[in-house]
């Protein structure tokens, strides 16, 4: 108990301060004089606030400041219980709604993956869709901190290889207070990010209620919309020019924000070897998949083309997952590269999913450093990351990484397999959800969702978005026999 409780303790704090985020859609649900649905709104509150209490007073002679091995257990313990109490007033307020469904809705939320199993959104009250939203902000702002200030304290995650730049506690040992400034930091450039995307949805035609929104799963990079036909709803240039726009910027690290708002300079943004590399995969797979629909006559003209070909490219590579139109319809590269692209394009530290650019980048400069050595093998021919020469250890650590990534996708994919799904279903919902994505394909495209799944199924998916939001390790050590042990 003397462990656990000062984890408990923390979880505790972080619940009651949850609670009151249940004012968003009590507020929505009272100002549109839904009576029934405020007082769903008010029970969330008033129970995630009494667990939150009690659960303090029971372990508040146990503070202390914790220790890495601690910050595993918390950061698993947030993204399990938040999602439960996030849950319990959408079953109530949905009818039929299932607990399991609730919870995957939930999960999918808080860990910005976009993936539902709801239909029929342009139906719901409004406030249960300003809910759905405004956990993918929520779920944003704690992405922000866990993979810039959390992660990185426990060995984990592609920002610790900018460890000498990147502002906060990088270089602590433990959890200390300094991850509050580092929090206050990231969120307020988080927070003008997203002033200026409401805004800009508002001027682009959506309702200011679809503003907001979208404004929370935009900068989250989650996906959640309003309407089930997502972005096809307006059938707007400008609407996804926004859009387009908002998501690229939230699929760079919000780290390098801070700094060039600290700096006063832009250079270290220019200068930031994965935005580079992020700017041309972008830009290249825009150009690549807009003449592909234009050369098999997808759409009537070349802008067109290039119009669906710059949203769709920039929303399923930064693991946002809107969509305009039914992109399983394309020529069958297309969907296939979309996917492929959320697998690993948007940068460390933004709130998109995968396995991040970074990593990426360093196992083709591994790979070609390999490759020199065949031939030289006595050359010496370090790996380097701008002026950075990254360190053994570190590669060795990117490729456990993907050694346990391979592990999971393929894993994952069996037991969905195992329980009668079809192929591509199953392995695009694997992939869709390990990587936060949203949409899969086949059975859970763009046009389709996860309602189709049994709830063995989506439960195998709502674990795997766990997983891939914590960067699969801060979840597998916990399976580890020497984590337990003193």
């Amino acid at each position: 108990m003397s462990t656990l409780a000062p984890v408990l303790n923390i979880l505790a704090r972080i619940l009651v301060g949850f609670a009151f985020l249940f004012l968003v859609p009590l507020l929505w649900a009272w100002s549109l004089d839904q009576s029934h649905l405020r007082d769903i709104w008010f029970l969330g509150l008033v129970l995630t606030l009494s667990a939150g209490a009690l659960l303090w007073l029971a372990t508040r002679r146990f503070q202390r400041e914790l220790m890495p091995r601690d910050g595993f257990l918390l950061v698993n313990l947030v993204w399990l219980v938040l999602p439960a109490f996030s849950a319990l007033p959408l079953m109530l307020a949905i009818d039929g709604l299932s607990w399991t469904d609730a919870y995957f809705e939930a999960m999918s939320g808080l860990t910005a993956t976009g993936a539902t199993v709801l239909s029929g959104l342009d139906g719901l009250p409004v406030s249960v869709n300003v809910w759905r939203c405004f956990l993918q902000l929520i779920g944003g702002l704690g992405i922000v901190l866990l993979v810039v200030a959390v992660l990185p304290l426990l060995g984990l995650g592609g920002v610790q290889l900018y460890k000498a730049e990147t502002p906060g506690p990088m270089k602590d040992a433990r959890l200390t207070p300094r991850i509050a400034e580092t929090a206050r930091g990231l969120w307020g450039v988080y927070f003008v990010f997203s002033s200026a995307c409401v805004l800009a949805y508002r001027w682009a035609g959506m309702s200011w209620a679809d503003a907001f929104m979208h404004m929370c799963s935009t900068m989250g990079l989650g996906g959640f919309s309003s309407h089930d036909a997502s972005f096809g709803y307006w059938n707007s240039p400008q609407v996804e020019a926004v859009a387009t726009v908002f998501m690229a910027l939230a699929g760079i690290s919000f780290a390098r924000y801070f700094i060039v708002w600290r700096s006063r300079s832009g250079r270290s943004l220019l200068r930031d070897a994965e935005v580079r590399v992020y700017v041309f995969v972008l830009l290249a797979s825009i150009a690549g998949l807009a003449g592909v629909l234009t050369v098999n006559n997808t759409y009537p003209d070349a802008l067109q083309s290039l119009r669906a070909a710059a949203f769709h490219v920039v929303s399923l590579a930064t693991t946002t997952g809107y969509a305009s139109a039914d992109y399983t319809l394309w020529p069958v590269f297309a969907p296939v590269w979309l996917l492929f692209l959320g697998s690993f394009v948007s940068c460390a530290g933004s709130t998109g999913g995968g396995i991040k650019m970074v990593r990426m980048v360093l196992l083709i400069k591994q790979a070609r450093r390999e490759l020199v050595r065949v031939i030289h093998p006595r050359v010496v021919n370090p790996v380097t990351m701008g002026r950075a020469t990254i360190a053994a250890p570190v590669i060795a650590s990117v490729m456990a990484f993907m050694l346990v990534y391979g592990a999971t996708i393929i894993g994952l994919t069996m037991l969905l397999l195992l329980s009668g799904l079809d192929i591509v279903t199953a392995f695009s919902a694997v992939v869709a959800t390990v990587n936060n994505i949203g949409p899969g394909l086949g059975g859970v495209g763009p046009m389709a969702n996860f309602g189709v799944l049994n709830d063995f199924q989506t439960w195998v998916c709502t674990l795997a978005m766990m997983m891939g939001r914590l960067e699969l390790l801060a979840v597998m050590v916990l399976f580890v026999p020497q984590f337990w042990r003193k």
